[in-house]
């Protein structure tokens, strides 16, 4: 379904951008010595960011009071945020010089907790005034040591915040360890530990709406933009060089053909047909199951950002474009002179939510395995379940009724004869795998440096805000699949080969393998991931983003090769 795939998909590109940041920025003015929301969020190991735990799973010190929870949206609670109080105070424009917050005597159970995380590069996440802030826990000591044995753990004791204000806001805050106060965690023994933190306030002319730009500048860095820009005009010449292929060679060859044809027509007893006016009487041969064919071009496609912000607005995006969904598939399913149109419909609603539920169900219960906060709460299952229920369904039901009444017919210029011609015997490379792989690789060599940052944006902690260049890109990707496969159409009519349908649809969607295989790239030579968990996250959510694509671009290809088609016998005249 072009139209609701075109609509999620601008909306994924717009939001990428901005929700890297929670969406309840803060708009709260302080005096001095009012307390300031410091929530912890979560911890887990630097390079594996599906997997992370509850702030209070590693034994640090609890607030005096009881654990508060905070409210988390949606989004939130998809993206496994779980926010609670932290033991810090951070009151406005008060200093604090190594306050210590607990003494504690920490357990060797603790101790191997703590030497466990320190030794997997486990970071933690808080949440100042809705600023984000990120620090490590502690170090290991590899310095002159060739076996993992003699390294040495330290646990950092004392943590640093440097808070910038503007009159009565907070505008920035950093984060820093104390690399002289460090606890010795090498051994199981029990240890004493001083749990300090120190505050410094320092007063800044940066404008309140102005302290999110920190989180954009590595991104936006002149380095960053000059391979953004490279990429641009990579993709522009693929662009311009497949354009020019068409309108010089592929052009040409119709006008000839057309003359030829014209020609044909005067003299039709002496000379017989050949190539793509040869199959006329077939080329509308209505394809092989094509209650399938409706169902994927009427799918709407969903993307999983892992962010909370955009993870709310796909859920909602995809419940309200299931109607067009269910109108799309229906209607050209009745144009196929379809009969079972409720099958139809049920086929179009779970052919992208029935895997990706499935591969849900696997994932979370790992995440619940492993006690991670990616494990979604009963509660928030069963808001989505009522989300597809009461607004997913009902949407696409009605689309669907809409669809089958719009009694619109398949316009065909041509004729189909009773009988379908034979299809001649074809070279290999004809075939449908060899034709995939051709129609796949251009479009994905023009948006695959832009790939790079896009995983490290989704699958780590770097931040993507130039999501105009990602605009772009995608704008590029659809004329390229466009155009690469009304080539394609024209290669397999000129062999004598009607079966276009399918064909057109595989090739268009073909870009989403070539995805799925830089997602095996991008996990071995480019990414730190390790262990079952964050390889089966990775490798299942990428499945259903792939799978996605391939729906989308799917329907790109079939559309323009449905145009081209219609176009070309449209200009001759079919008997």
């Amino acid at each position: 379904m072009e139209k609701s795939a075109t609509m999620l998909m601008v909306a994924v590109i717009v939001i990428v951008g901005v929700s890297q940041v929670r969406s309840d920025a803060s708009d709260h003015h302080y005096k001095a010595g009012d307390a300031v929301p410091l929530y912890a969020n979560k911890v887990g190991p630097f390079h594996n960011p599906s997997e992370t735990y509850r702030y209070f799973d590693l034994p640090f010190c609890s607030p005096d009071k009881v654990i508060k929870e905070k409210k988390e949206a949606l989004g939130e609670v998809l993206n496994g945020d779980r926010l609670v109080s932290a033991p810090y105070k951070l009151d406005f424009l008060v200093d604090k010089d190594s306050e210590v917050i607990c003494r504690k005597r920490m357990t060797k159970e603790e101790v191997a907790k703590f030497r466990h995380a320190v030794s997997k590069d486990y970071y933690f996440q808080m949440y100042y005034d809705d600023l984000p802030i990120w620090g490590f826990l502690g170090k290991v000591d590899k310095e002159g040591k060739l076996d993992p044995s003699e390294y040495k753990y330290y646990l950092y004791k004392h943590i640093h915040f440097d808070i910038l204000y503007n009159k009565d806001r907070v505008i920035e805050i950093n984060v820093r360890t104390d690399p002289s106060s460090m606890v010795d965690i090498t051994e199981d023994r029990e240890v004493d530990v001083d749990f300090m933190y120190s505050v410094k306030w320092k007063e800044t002319d940066i404008p309140f709406e102005k302290r999110m730009d920190k989180y954009s500048q590595s991104s936006s860095l002149p380095h960053h933009l000059e391979i953004h820009w490279f990429s641009i005009i990579n993709s522009c010449v693929t662009v311009l060089l497949l354009t020019g292929f068409l309108a010089t060679i592929l052009m040409r060859v119709l006008k000839n053909d057309f003359v030829k044809y014209a020609h044909d027509e005067e003299t039709a007893e002496e000379q017989e047909e050949t190539g793509w006016k040869y199959i006329h009487g077939d080329v509308f041969r209505f394809p092989k199951c094509k209650s399938l064919l409706a169902a994927a071009l009427g799918s709407g496609v969903f993307y999983p950002y892992n962010r909370g912000a955009l993870f709310t607005a796909l859920v909602v995006i995809y419940a309200l474009t299931s109607g067009v969904a269910g109108y799309t598939a229906a209607s050209f399913y009745c144009q196929l002179e379809g009969s079972n149109w409720v099958r139809n419909l049920l086929l179009t609603g779970f052919l992208f939510c029935g895997p990706l539920f499935l591969t849900f169900c696997f994932l979370n219960t790992v995440a619940i395995a492993y006690h991670a906060t990616a494990a979604l709460p009963f509660g928030t299952i069963v808001v989505i379940l009522l989300i597809w229920t009461l607004v997913t369904s009902p949407l696409l039901v009605l689309g669907g009724i809409a669809g089958k009444n719009s009694k619109a017919e398949f316009q065909a210029p041509c004729r189909t004869t009773k009988y379908p011609r034979e299809i001649p015997p074809l070279p290999w490379y004809r075939g449908t795998l060899p034709q995939m792989a051709m129609a796949g690789f251009l479009p994905f060599s023009a948006i695959y440096i832009e790939l790079y940052y896009i995983f490290a944006s989704v699958w780590g902690h770097r931040i993507y805000t130039i999501y105009s260049i990602l605009f772009i890109v995608f704008i590029i990707l659809i004329i390229v699949t466009a155009f690469i496969t009304v080539a394609l159409t024209y290669f397999q009519l000129a062999a004598e080969d009607h079966e276009w349908w399918w064909r057109s649809f595989l090739c268009g969607g073909s870009t989403g393998l070539f995805i799925y295989g830089y997602c095996l790239y991008y996990y071995y030579a480019r990414s730190d991931m390790s262990g079952f968990m964050q390889t089966s996250f990775f490798f299942g959510y990428m499945a259903c983003i792939c799978y996605g694509f391939f729906l989308m671009l799917g329907t790109v290809g079939f559309r323009a090769a449905l145009f081209f088609v219609r176009h070309i016998y449209k200009s001759i005249k079919c008997e």
